[in-house]
């Protein structure tokens, strides 16, 4: 399956929906982002922005050794930045930084290492032990 993410307002992800593979594959055999676009927006008869996104992308790697697509599967509310090409996850908190290599949000101070559940605490900027 490919799957594509609509954009709207914002470059926010509004959906993301799958196609058929056969869909946008040329006569050469080689995955064409347009010919998804157009077989979309043919299909809802709209003119509407659509980003092919890979399910198996999390923070530029992809889970079966492939070859990693726009850092991130795109998800309702993810960004999508022309610019690094990429999808990115709202912010979960104001401290946090994104990390340009993954494109993932990082909070400021490093989770423990260890067996326990911990919480990101925004006002003291800790990892508050779930008890």
């Amino acid at each position: 399956m490919a799957y594509f993410a609509k954009l709207g307002t914002g470059n926010i992800v509004e959906k993301v929906i799958s196609i058929n593979n056969d869909v946008i594959t040329d006569a050469n055999g080689v995955e064409q982002e347009q010919l998804g676009n157009d077989f979309i927006n043919n299909l809802y008869n709209t003119r509407d922005v659509w980003k092919q996104t890979s399910y198996n992308t999390l923070g530029g790697v992809h889970s079966l050794g492939g070859t990693p697509f726009r850092k991130n599967y795109a998800g309702i509310g993810f960004t999508y930045d022309q610019t690094r090409d990429a999808f990115i996850p709202s912010k979960p908190f104001d401290s946090w930084i994104l990390n340009e290599d993954t494109c993932i949000w990082e909070a400021p101070v490093a989770k423990p290492e260890d067996d326990n559940e911990y919480n990101w605490n925004e006002t003291n900027q800790t990892w508050d032990l779930v008890e």
